[in-house]
């Protein structure tokens, strides 16, 4: 991205009166700690984090590089490889929510060759530029969101206060004119007669109740009344039927908000209580106070300069070669990403979008296939491969205590819900993880997510009973939980189904 020609990054940027400094960019991170904010939530898996961490900081490296060079630096796009719940996924969770650029996940399992009923892979451009396009707007409210309650209050004190109709305007004598508030001429020090309007008892009277008023909706205290407001509607709905057909989001005209600008605009009024009104009126001032070119251009340029797409399940369209007839949803597929990957340009409704410079990270558990199945062109794409390990037994005593959304904790929070305290003991951990790594052994090895299965099987009874229970202390100890567990544990036939 240009330095030179867009605005800063939102760290960079000050923020508005009274609203909190927003984090800086993912990207403007030094990789050891975009992998700190990653192990707050994922357990091991080193070598994913660090080859993640390294590609995202890269992204501001290029944007610092002189302009003769920048155009050249392509990102060097990553594959993971690895089981099932092991963290691929959760890996791109927490990057969406660590980024300040356009960052969108899909799965490669939706798509189908162009020509055929499905999604084709462009819509992934294309929704990446929804995503920043929403992002930005955000951005820009956020910096006047303080301008527009200001506005919006002035309108409704207007509303609680409506102004009198302008009296008309009488014949009266000049000697009287200060009392009744009609122009009063005054010959200045240099000689030339100015006009000012003195004012009435009954202007003094409206601005001391304006002020009471303000004073009152500040306080909350006209939250029960009702106020009578003009309101937009904001889609129509015969254009629900006129949106485009699966697979032709591309098109260059929205038509639907081509319609929109043709039909004349309809209001209709609404009584509402204050705080309803409010909200409208503020979103009616953002979208005054907001310029949406500006909000495109800058969207634009982040999805090109710094968009990233997590393309799920890769896995799903590599196989071997069809030989009877064509596959529309493997190698099909893998010939439509090619370009995107490779570097092309993309029609959107907002404006041609070049794919050249966004990083693309590619994960699947490959348990069929293996990467070597997919074509080579595409294989050639993602010149970084990462291995993720299979979880140990000690790996989900981890997971079920360090991470700041464990199991553990997202139960006690459930259960504090009702007014009691739930605890697990070490052991109790320990026997959970024991119970999830030797059902994994058994059955299908579905990594983490057997934790859920076993914790929610564990956690069924309580759940179920614990508005009438009488304790306000639950403590799942190793005995506590084998007891619970015993009957599905002992019964191979049951276990399958419910573990």
């Amino acid at each position: 991205m240009s330095m030179t020609d867009i605005a800063p990054a939102p760290s960079a940027t000050a923020s508005a009166e009274g609203q909190p400094t927003p984090p800086p960019w993912l990207e403007e991170m030094p990789p050891r700690q975009i992998v700190a904010e990653l192990d707050r939530y994922i357990v091991g898996q080193e070598s994913a984090k660090k080859a993640v961490a390294i590609a995202v900081r890269n992204r501001w490296r290029r944007a610092q590089a002189p302009d003769d060079i920048r155009d050249e630096i392509t990102p060097y796009n990553i594959i993971m490889i690895g089981p099932t719940g092991v963290g691929k996924t959760e890996v791109a969770r927490r990057l969406a929510r660590l980024a300040g650029a356009p960052f969108l996940k899909v799965e490669a399992s939706k798509f189908t060759e162009v020509g055929y009923v499905g999604r084709d892979a462009e819509s992934m451009v294309r929704d990446l530029v929804d995503a920043a396009i929403n992002m930005v707007r955000t951005e820009r409210e956020d910096e006047v969101f303080p301008q527009a309650e200001q506005r919006a209050d002035e309108r409704l004190l207007d509303l609680l206060l409506p102004p009198e109709p302008a009296p008309v305007p009488a014949a009266a004598p000049v000697a009287h004119g200060a009392a009744t508030g009609e122009s009063v001429f005054v010959v200045g020090s240099s000689g030339q007669a100015k006009s000012e309007r003195a004012a009435t008892a009954e202007e003094e009277r409206r601005t001391r109740s304006r002020e009471k008023l303000r004073k009152m909706l500040a306080d909350g205290r006209l939250d029960d009344r009702e106020v009578e407001i003009e309101v937009t509607p904001q889609t129509f709905p015969m254009m629900e039927f006129m949106q485009p057909p699966q697979g032709m989001e591309g098109a260059d005209i929205n038509f639907t908000e081509m319609l929109q600008e043709m039909l004349p605009k309809r209001k209709k009024r609404r009584s509402v209580k204050v705080p309803e009104a409010r909200r409208v009126l503020v979103d009616e001032e953002l979208k005054k106070l907001v310029d949406m070119d500006d909000v495109v251009n800058e969207s634009l340029d982040r999805v090109e300069n710094h968009g990233i797409i997590f393309i799920d399940e890769i896995d799903k369209i590599a196989g071997e070669r069809s030989t009877a007839g064509p596959d529309v949803s493997r190698e099909g597929v893998q010939r439509d990403l090619l370009p995107i990957v490779e570097g092309s340009t993309i029609q959107t409704r907002y404006g041609y979008v070049r794919s050249d410079h966004i990083l693309f990270i590619a994960a699947g558990a490959f348990h069929v296939s293996k990467p070597s199945d997919l074509i080579p062109e595409l294989q050639g794409r993602f010149p970084i491969r990462v291995e993720l390990s299979p979880l140990t037994e000690q790996d989900f005593v981890r997971i079920m205590t360090e991470p700041e959304n464990a199991l553990t904790k997202q139960y006690q929070a459930l259960v504090a819900a009702e007014g009691v305290e739930l605890e697990f003991t070490a052991e109790g951990i320990a026997e959970v993880s024991r119970v999830a790594f030797q059902a994994n052994d058994r059955m299908e090895n579905i990594g983490a997510r057997r934790l859920h299965t076993v914790m929610a099987a564990l956690m069924e009874d309580t759940l179920f009973d614990l508005p009438g229970m009488d304790e306000k202390r639950i403590v799942f100890d190793a005995e506590a939980v084998r007891s619970r567990l015993a009957k599905i544990i002992n019964d191979d036939d049951l276990r399958r189904y419910i573990l």
